[in-house]
């Protein structure tokens, strides 16, 4: 089983900056729509992420558009360097300071463009 979370965004010229620039994901593939991206994926050490427009969202399916917050999503995404992570956010707005939890993982966590939640965790 493989399963890869779709982000559902206003624009994917502004999430790609976060996503590749920032985080060091690399885009695999797009589609544009109307003059614009409607759909891109991406990797990022064997990790898949795709994000699609809500445009696009309402001309392929429009039952699966968002409707206000209900479609955000929150992602936790593990990492080998944690290091890294904090020196690709710096900068960045905040919303999880760096913390060592109870069940053993240093987490930090921000909002992406889009506003979805993004905890990258690090086993201690």
């Amino acid at each position: 089983m493989k399963i890869t979370p779709v982000l559902i965004v206003q624009e994917i010229e502004k999430s790609l900056p976060f996503w590749v620039d920032r985080i060091g994901f690399v885009k695999t593939a797009e589609v544009p729509d109307d003059g614009k991206l409607g759909f891109a994926m991406m990797e990022r050490d064997g990790a898949e992420l795709m994000v699609q427009t809500v445009a696009s969202v309402l001309k392929d399916e429009r039952k699966f558009a968002p409707t206000g917050d209900a479609n955000k999503a929150s992602l936790f995404i593990e990492v080998e360097d944690f290091d890294d992570i904090l020196k690709r956010l710096k900068g960045y707005p905040v919303e999880m300071e760096d913390r060592t939890t109870f069940y053993g993982m240093r987490e930090i966590g921000v909002r992406d463009p889009d506003g979805h939640i993004v905890i990258f965790a690090r086993r201690v």
